[in-house]
């Protein structure tokens, strides 16, 4: 059982640290924005006021929302994980969350600044939780198969 936790928290920290390096260096040196892929894909920083997808609510409960959805996340976590696909997913997901977090303590925004197409503007943070909520159906997609 040692294991397991161990590669969520691993994971976890891998994901907050990216984030949170990969918001550093945004802040540091794109002052405009750089095409990858044309007007299709690049870099571009914009500073999101709300939750998921740009929905806003307010202020002070937009943050119990947020801190209320980690700790079921962990709860959620500690009761119920089964297989290693889990528990990354699991880290992956807290590891994010504390990253947008930690940046939106600052100012009340997170730092987005990966774009593709016309999908809302997005950072690293975002990408780890939809991996990790990838990786949980997967895990579940994959229980209900050997059943």
């Amino acid at each position: 059982m040692l294991f397991p936790m161990i590669l969520l928290w691993f994971a976890a920290f891998m994901a907050f640290a990216l984030s949170v390096f990969a918001r550093f260096l945004v802040e540091l040196f794109l002052n405009s924005r750089i095409a990858i892929l044309g007007s299709f894909a690049g870099f571009e920083r914009s500073f999101n006021h709300g939750v998921a997808f740009g929905i806003t609510f307010a202020p002070s409960l937009q943050m119990i929302l947020i801190i209320g959805a980690l700790c079921a996340v962990l709860w959620m976590a500690e009761r119920g994980v089964h297989t290693l696909t889990e528990y990354a997913g699991f880290g992956l997901i807290v590891g994010g969350g504390l990253a947008n977090i930690l940046d939106r303590i600052g100012d009340g925004t997170v730092t987005d600044f990966i774009q593709v197409g016309s999908f809302p503007v997005f950072n690293i943070a975002d990408c780890c939780i939809t991996v990790g909520v990838v990786l949980l159906l997967w895990g579940m997609i994959i229980n209900e198969w050997r059943q």
